[in-house]
C-alpha cells in the first residue's frame, strides 16, 4: 500500500511538471516577436535602418516593420493610437507626453545631428530671429547652443519646408535642421554650422509604449540587441551610415552625398538624471506650466548593457 501511494504520488510529480514546462513551452511560442517602428528622417535613424536591411532583426527571430514619418505630429499620432509600438522622438515631447498622462518609456539615447543653417552674414548679427517648433527638440537645442551669442527672436513655424525658404528669403535668420536635411537646406545655398551637444548627450531617444514594454518584452529586447550590433557596423565603416540614409530616406538628392554629417553612432545607453532633470525643467519653462514627472518616469533603463 505504501509503495502504492509513492508510485501515485510521484506520478503527479510528473504530470505537473511536464504540464508546467507544456505551458511555459507554449507561451514563449505564443510571444509576440514583431515590432512596428515609426522613425524620422534623420542620421539617427541609420542603426535601425542597417538592422533591418542587414536581416539582424530576422536572425534573432524579430519581425519589425518600419515608417518613415515626414512630421512629428503623424509620429505621435501612430504612437498614441497604438499603430506603431515606439518610435525616435526626443526627451522634450517624452516629457510632455508622460505629463499628460500617456504611457511611453525611452529606451535608449539616440544620436541625432542637428546644424544650425543661416544666410550669409547672419552670425555676424547681435539680434537675430530664428525659426523653430516651439516645444521641441530645435528650440531646446538654439537655447542650449545659441542664448549666450546671441539676442534672440523665437519665430515659430512647425513646418520645415517653409521654415527653409523663410531662412532662404531672409525672413528668418536662423534655423535648426536635423542631418540630412540640413544638407538639402546647403545645397539650396545656405551655410551650414555645427554645435556639439553639451554633456556628451543627445536628446533624441528610442520610445516604447507601456503596451508593448509589457506585452513584447522580448520582442523589445531583442530589438536593442540588433540596433547594438548595427551600430558596431556603421562606427566601423562611415560610409555603411551613408549609403542606408541615401537608400531608406525618401527625397534626397544625390548632391548632398559627400556633405552629409554623421555623428559618431553610441550602443543602447540613456543620459544620467542631471541631464534628464533639465529636459523636464526646460520643458517646465516652455509649456509654461510645472510638469509632475521625475527622470525615472520618462526612461526604462533595462536594455542598457552593464
Amino acid at each position: 500500500m505504501k509503495k502504492r501511494r509513492i508510485f501515485m504520488l510521484t506520478i503527479m510529480v510528473v504530470t505537473i511538471a511536464l504540464s508546467t514546462l507544456g505551458c511555459n513551452l507554449a507561451k514563449k511560442e505564443s510571444e509576440d516577436l514583431t515590432l512596428k517602428v515609426g522613425l524620422m528622417p534623420a542620421v539617427d535613424a541609420a542603426p535601425v535602418l542597417l538592422a533591418e536591411k542587414n536581416g539582424y532583426f530576422k536572425e534573432l527571430g524579430l519581425n519589425v516593420e518600419l515608417q518613415i514619418f515626414n512630421n512629428g505630429q503623424d509620429r505621435q499620432s501612430a504612437l498614441q493610437t497604438q499603430s506603431i509600438d515606439g518610435a525616435i522622438t526626443d526627451l522634450i515631447a517624452v516629457a510632455a507626453n508622460v505629463d499628460g498622462g500617456f504611457d511611453i518609456k525611452a529606451t535608449t539615447m539616440t544620436n541625432g545631428v542637428f546644424p544650425v543653417l543661416l544666410k550669409e552674414g547672419a552670425d555676424s548679427k547681435q539680434n537675430i530671429k530664428v525659426g523653430m517648433m516651439e516645444v521641441s527638440v530645435t528650440n531646446f537645442l538654439i537655447d542650449e547652443w545659441l542664448s549666450d551669442q546671441y539676442t534672440i527672436e523665437k519665430v515659430f513655424i512647425n513646418d520645415i519646408p517653409a521654415r527653409l525658404a523663410a531662412i532662404g528669403s531672409g525672413q528668418l535668420d536662423m534655423g535648426l535642421f536635423p542631418e540630412p536635411l540640413a544638407s538639402m537646406g546647403e545645397l539650396n545655398g545656405l551655410q551650414k554650422k555645427l554645435y556639439q551637444p553639451e554633456e556628451g548627450f543627445c536628446p533624441d531617444v528610442i520610445v516604447f509604449t507601456g503596451k508593448a514594454l509589457k506585452e513584447k518584452q522580448e520582442a523589445v529586447k531583442l530589438f536593442h540587441e540588433a540596433y547594438n550590433k548595427a551600430v558596431d557596423e556603421l562606427n566601423q565603416n562611415a560610409q555603411v551610415g551613408i549609403d542606408i540614409i541615401m537608400e531608406k530616406i525618401p527625397n534626397l538628392k544625390p548632391e548632398i552625398k559627400d556633405n552629409i554629417i554623421l555623428p559618431e553612432y553610441t550602443k543602447v545607453s540613456i543620459p544620467d538624471d542631471q541631464y534628464i532633470d533639465k529636459i523636464i525643467q526646460w520643458t517646465s519653462e516652455a509649456m509654461n506650466k510645472e510638469l509632475k514627472v521625475k527622470a525615472d518616469d520618462l526612461v526604462e533603463r533595462r536594455f542598457v548593457e552593464p
